[in-house]
Formats: C-alpha cells, sequence, structure tokens
C-alpha cells in the first residue's frame, strides 16, 4: 500500500463491498465523515438505519492495540457508561477487506454540549469519576504511555527528521521547544501519580451531548497516562474561570472515583506536550494529500513564529502556581 497515499485505494465502491462482505445490503449512499486521522463514512443500509464505517489509517496501530481499544469501549458500554462502542458481529469488532482494517458503529446523533453554567461542569465531572473508575481496574497492555517523551522529545524528533520547519525559524523554535520539554519532565517527575487507562484525546469535539446525557465518542487516542489529561482540556478563560470549573469539575469526579490533588501541577505540562504534538501530528501527515488541503498554514513561516511565541508563553505558564482545590 503506498504509505504516502495511505487512503487512494478507498474508493466508495471499495468502502461499499467492505460494508457488504459483513451482510448488509447498502443503498449505495455515502456521506464522508470529517475524520483526518482515519477516514469515516455514513453508509446507507437497505430497510434500515444507515451504519457508520471507520476504516483505520494503515500502518498506525496494530491489531492487538485496535482490539484493545475496542474492549476498553465494551467494558465501558457494559457498565452503563456512555460510549459508542464498535458492534460487535459474529464476536468480532475488527474486519478486513481490501487491505483495509475497518469496524462498524451504530449512528448515534447528538449535539456538542456547551459548558456554560456549572451544573454541566457536575455533569462532565460524573462521567470521568465513572470511567476513570473503570480505567484504573487494569493497563492497557498494547497501548501507548502519555509521558513527555512520548509526546514531548518523540514529537521533536519527528519535527527534526520531516523537517518542516523553515530554517530561518529552526533556532528559535527547536530552543524553546527543547527547553519546554526539559521543565515540563522535571515537573513530571515531581507529581506521584499512577498511570490509568485514559479516553486521552477529551475535548469538545469528542463529546455529544443527547436526552441530557453526555457521550464519549471516538477512543481512538486511548492510552495510559495520568488522570488529569481527561480533564485540563475542558478549563478555559481566565484564571478564576478555570478555577471554578475545576471545582465543579472535582465536586462531580469525586462522588465516584478519588481524584489525587497532587495531579493539578500537571495541567501547564499536558498543555505543553499537547501543543508540541500537535505540530509534530500535522508534519508526520503531511504526505496524506487531506493534510495539505485542510491545513494550509501549517507550511507557512507565520505559522511557526507565531508557534515560537506561543511556546514561550506556554514556558512562562509553567513556572506559574498551579490551580488548587478549595
Amino acid at each position: 500500500m503506498d504509505t504516502q497515499h495511505p487512503f487512494a485505494l478507498l474508493t466508495p465502491d471499495a468502502v461499499l463491498d467492505a460494508v457488504e462482505s459483513l451482510g448488509y445490503l447498502s443503498d449505495a449512499r455515502i456521506l464522508t465523515l470529517n475524520s483526518y486521522e482515519n477516514r469515516v463514512f455514513q453508509v446507507g443500509i437497505e430497510s434500515a438505519q444507515p451504519l457508520i464505517a471507520k476504516f483505520y489509517r494503515p500502518g498506525r496501530w496494530t491489531d492487538a492495540s485496535i482490539l484493545e481499544e475496542h474492549r476498553f469501549s465494551l467494558e465501558l458500554a457494559e457498565r452503563d457508561i456512555p460510549v459508542i462502542p464498535p458492534m460487535q458481529i459474529d464476536g468480532q469488532t475488527l474486519f478486513e477487506h481490501a487491505g483495509f482494517r475497518f469496524s462498524l458503529f451504530r449512528r448515534f446523533g447528538g449535539r456538542a454540549p456547551e459548558f456554560d453554567d456549572p451544573d454541566q461542569f457536575l455533569m462532565l465531572g460524573r462521567l470521568l469519576g465513572r470511567l476513570h473508575a473503570v480505567g484504573a481496574m487494569t493497563p492497557f497492555e498494547h497501548r501507548p504511555a502519555l509521558t513527555p517523551q512520548t509526546f514531548g522529545r518523540d514529537s521533536i524528533a519527528t519535527l527534526e527528521r520531516v523537517d518542516c520547519v523553515p530554517n530561518s525559524l529552526k533556532p528559535a523554535y527547536f530552543s524553546v521547544a527543547k527547553d519546554l520539554i526539559d521543565r515540563v519532565e522535571a515537573i513530571f517527575s515531581d507529581v506521584p501519580f499512577e498511570p490509568i487507562r485514559l479516553h486521552g484525546d477529551l475535548h469538545l469535539g469528542n463529546l455529544l451531548l443527547r436526552d441530557d446525557l453526555l457521550y464519549m465518542v471516538d477512543l481512538d487516542d486511548c492510552r495510559s497516562g495520568p488522570a488529569m489529561q481527561d480533564l485540563w482540556m475542558m478549563l478555559s478563560g481566565e484564571r478564576d474561570q478555570r478555577q471554578a470549573q475545576l471545582s465543579e469539575l472535582i465536586d462531580g469526579y469525586n462522588e465516584f472515583h478519588d481524584f489525587d490533588p497532587r495531579q493539578l501541577p500537571l495541567i501547564e505540562p499536558l498543555r505543553s506536550l499537547r501543543l508540541v504534538h500537535y505540530s509534530a501530528w500535522l508534519a508526520s501527515r503531511w504526505d496524506d494529500p487531506a493534510f495539505p488541503m485542510h491545513f494550509p498554514w501549517f507550511a507557512s513561516e507565520r505559522y511557526w513564529a507565531d508557534q515560537i511565541l506561543t511556546l514561550r508563553e506556554q514556558r512562562a505558564a509553567l513556572d506559574e502556581p498551579a490551580l488548587r482545590l478549595f
């Protein structure tokens, strides 16, 4: 398979054939859904609700790591935690057709939540407490861990290898990025925590509100790490606003799982890791035609100049006092 154009052979006919290989009769209607890392389609089914077909990016995950994600989703669903697990067909969740691995999901409607009052943060905290109570029961065996090495050092190495930073900005960018990760590593080493199974990429786009319930979607990035990783992206605004949001989140969280406040100093280090990792993710996917099309600004000097400024500001944030619980 062409590693530079991994989905070049995933034609509409190939998508329909894959779904029909599992015994479904398609009505030939296909809607491409928003996804860059993988390819996701809504496929119409004769005399039934449409299905969602997710085709995994070749070479990204092993079969074992995908199946471990599936088992985690199913484990959460079995405990009535609102997630959207893959469909099981003859006891299987991962399938192969024409060289592509894929899974099917039931279509699930909902709307993006708007966290504009304390009760919504309390509800989200309860959901995260339930998630982590299960996540802490057993460790992952095949999924990666979120660490300063995997998200920080390895991301910098990717950016150096791909050679995407403009020559004029390389010294400034890599100097501030490496200094940032040095400080992140020092903070991580001072914070005691037990890694648990996480959603790993829990932002507003991966939450759906339906019938007054919050649902988590897309566990494609689930991994091991500190519990704080699934909480910090929900915090926004000025410090006093984030402090209030955090208080409600943890109040809800503690109803189902004990939050260790010693993890609070990890908020800004985790934000730092995400900033560097995001740039490395774009760089590592730049040969995929979908990425230059949807992220044209990534190749501009303006993007990297802005990143240098952002990382400098983030480096200063690492030395500010952490949020607290009262």
